[in-house]
């Protein structure tokens, strides 16, 4: 294992690589990983030298405050490869941006810009070989935060580690969805931490999910906690409606995580001269417009499915299915993002930032 050191970054260069190992073209999402990691530690109050090293286990005290409290946080990016074999990355100043205010909701320490989009450049230059080009391939990128302070106290950590994983990735859902809409279980409630990228929000979800997927859903659309009448989101994704030509999704909150993917569609779909509107939207509303024909589509959006079609949902026991539509929103919304992150289009918006 060779040892070098780039700005403050040390780099130990894993004696060989796996990627001969790897069928890039029968990717199961999240489970396969490249040659290396970047790794900083948080100690007496300040961030440690940061490291980039051969991804391997990492060993933790039985002690950890993440395995008694549940202080973790995470954000999901993703890498492009163009035609030139130049690496991009879309918009990750929102990732970091919200990683940051993640770990304020979460009581633990903001990493800094220089850790955080360094260690991120450096870890992709050095596995660039990992990013395969093509419309639909990508690397997820996986920034996380856990506490390492030892103790059962319940208290906040006062040591953290701050990682970055790489994964190949293809589409995250094969096919259509059909979702159920939640009339007990929510994901989130006021004052919570549904607005974080808290790895605990996720653990709520799988329960109910399981629930769903025994119904023959693959996954389940959020409503409000206090009246459950409310849509929020779908699944790990935000969810848009398009009723008529008017596409609806409801406004972020302490319930609703600022999805990036979102965020983009919403502009690109008002360049597009679509008529957007973001604005609560009731399930009462969804079921009359699904019954009179008005309801047209349904996608969720998010980093790792970019769009993912609903072809049906499910209602106090009601089923309605999705009739396809052509010329749809989430297709054309789907072809402009995504042509956008491969630079196959000019990015108009400046959202992409080459690796370099």
């Amino acid at each position: 294992m060779s040892t070098t050191q780039t700005s403050k970054i040390e780099i130990r260069k894993a004696t060989s690589s796996k990627i001969s190992e790897v069928d890039f073209e029968n990717l199961s999402f999240g489970s396969v990983f490249t040659d290396h990691l970047f790794e900083c530690d948080f100690k007496n109050g300040q961030w440690q030298n940061p490291v980039i090293k051969p991804y391997a286990p990492i060993l933790m005290d039985p002690s950890s405050k993440v395995f008694h409290y549940g202080q973790a946080i995470f954000e999901g990016m993703k890498a492009y490869k163009d035609e030139n074999n130049d690496v991009w990355l879309f918009r990750p100043d929102e990732n970091f941006k919200r990683f940051n205010n993640s770990a304020v909701r979460m009581a633990m320490p903001e990493v800094p810009e220089d850790v955080f989009m360094d260690g991120l450049n450096e870890l992709l230059k050095l596995d660039q070989e990992w990013i395969k080009r093509g419309n639909g391939s990508s690397m997820y990128i996986r920034p996380f935060m856990i506490a390492t302070g030892a103790g059962v106290v319940a208290n906040p950590s006062d040591e953290y580690k701050f990682m970055i994983l790489l994964s190949p990735a293809q589409s995250y859902y094969a096919g259509e969805v059909k979702v159920i809409i939640a009339e007990h279980y929510s994901r989130a409630a006021n004052g919570g931490i549904g607005a974080a990228k808290a790895a605990g929000n996720y653990a709520a979800q799988f329960y109910p999910t399981n629930l769903a997927n025994k119904e023959g859903f693959q996954q389940v659309i959020w409503t409000d906690d206090a009246t459950h009448t409310k849509l929020e989101e779908a699944g790990t994704m935000n969810v848009f409606f398009r009723i008529n030509n008017t596409l609806l999704t409801a406004p972020t909150s302490e319930r609703i995580l600022d999805g990036i993917t979102r965020k983009s569609l919403i502009a690109m779909a008002e360049k597009e001269g679509l008529n957007v509107d973001v604005r609560p939207v009731i399930v009462s509303e969804l079921v009359e417009a699904a019954k009179n024909g008005t309801l047209k589509e349904i996608f969720g959006a998010g980093t790792a499915a970019v769009i993912s079609v609903i072809k049906g949902f499910s209602y106090q026991d009601t089923y309605y299915e999705m009739t396809p539509v052509e010329n749809s929103y989430a297709s054309l919304l789907k072809e402009k993002l995504t042509s956008l992150q491969n630079k196959l289009s000019e990015d108009t918006f400046g959202w992409t930032v080459k690796v370099q």
